[in-house]
């Protein structure tokens, strides 16, 4: 058995006492959820890479499926939002062929404006769900405060390569510095207990 554990956390714009004081509940459901992941069950992936050729890797993907059911057993919910994108700002005789059709944003877990993204994947959807999408959804309405999930270095090491993790993401932002539009979040990075 190789349950998930945090190995690290990081409050961006104060986020870990955001979090601390409005939804000390929800943080409790996050941390059991977070225990409740078998990681060992989703070592399944057979590596292609030139670099680990053969080597059974964890998958990023099985894992964001463990992640969604555990949410979802605990009620908390999806939110897709529909984009109607502007198109006054397209010249004059460019007509776009499929414009709005089935464009969204989603946000992965929400629960009483507490917004959960866990991320398996690229640098970049790190710093767009902090920097960007959850800035988004609170400008909406929806959310107040954030938490973000990620791998940390050892965890990311044993996947795919090029899936991002904790302490770089952690290193720019500290780098990047708070903006006044940024909301609160608590980084959360996870490892297998067994790792």
């Amino acid at each position: 058995m190789g349950e998930m554990r945090i190995a690290a956390l990081y409050s961006f714009n104060g986020g870990a006492e955001a979090v601390d004081k409005r939804y000390p509940k929800l943080l409790s459901e996050v941390k059991d959820i977070i225990g409740l992941i078998d990681s060992e069950r989703y070592k399944t992936k057979r590596s292609k890479e030139k670099t680990k050729r053969g080597r059974i890797l964890y998958s990023p993907k099985q894992l964001n499926k463990a992640f969604k059911r555990e949410f979802g057993k605990k009620k908390w919910e999806t939110l897709r939002v529909k984009c109607d994108y502007p198109t006054q700002f397209y010249v004059q005789g460019y007509a776009p062929s499929k414009l709005n059709r089935g464009s969204f944003r989603e946000m992965d877990f929400v629960k009483d404006r507490l917004g959960i993204e866990v991320q398996f994947g690229k640098y970049s959807f790190m710093v767009y769900n902090v920097a960007a999408k959850m800035t988004i959804f609170h400008r909406l309405g929806y959310i107040d405060v954030g938490i973000e999930i990620v791998p940390v270095k050892a965890f990311a090491s044993k996947m795919s390569s090029g899936v991002s993790y904790f302490e770089q993401f952690v290193w720019d932002l500290e780098k990047r510095g708070i903006a006044d539009i940024d909301i609160p979040v608590l980084i959360i990075g996870i490892d297998s207990s067994n790792e």
